[in-house]
């Protein structure tokens, strides 16, 4: 595919993954993630709290809960009980990964990340480079 459609394409699944983040019901900071493989998307995730606890991701300081779970977690989660696989995929995600995310990532087998805007600590992106899966930052959805 040439790098223009890619660009179009790129630039269509943030949207998505920009859509995904507003049902998050964190209240610091809404991300969302979309895994696509072969142009399909094959999962999906925003920031939240496990199954069975309830919706607020915050606690009394207005500091996210260490429980909450980000969204690619959710998104790479989602694919492992699933017949489906990350190996080869392109994780589209409106935050960029933090280092603990940029592991599983890895390890999953996801090839390329495509972020939004940049989280304050950038070593999750220095660990994916280092791993050699692509990455590349595009603000612009227009």
């Amino acid at each position: 595919m040439n790098k223009k459609k890619l660009n179009k394409y790129d630039k269509a699944y943030l949207r998505i993954a920009k859509e995904w983040s507003r049902l998050s019901y964190c209240k610091r900071k809404q991300v969302g993630a979309i895994i696509v493989k072969d142009r399909m998307i094959i999962s999906d995730g925003y920031n939240g709290t496990p199954s069975g606890f309830e919706n607020c991701c915050e606690d009394e300081n207005n500091l996210t809960k260490w429980y909450v779970l980000h969204a690619e977690a959710n998104a790479i989660l989602k694919v492992a009980g699933s017949t489906q696989s990350c190996e080869g995929a392109t994780l589209y995600i409106t935050l960029s990964p933090c280092k603990e995310c940029s592991k599983l990532i890895h390890q999953s087998g996801i090839k390329r990340v495509v972020y939004h805007e940049g989280y304050k600590d950038d070593s999750g992106i220095q660990f994916l480079e280092k791993a050699g899966v692509e990455v590349e930052l595009i603000t612009d959805l227009e």
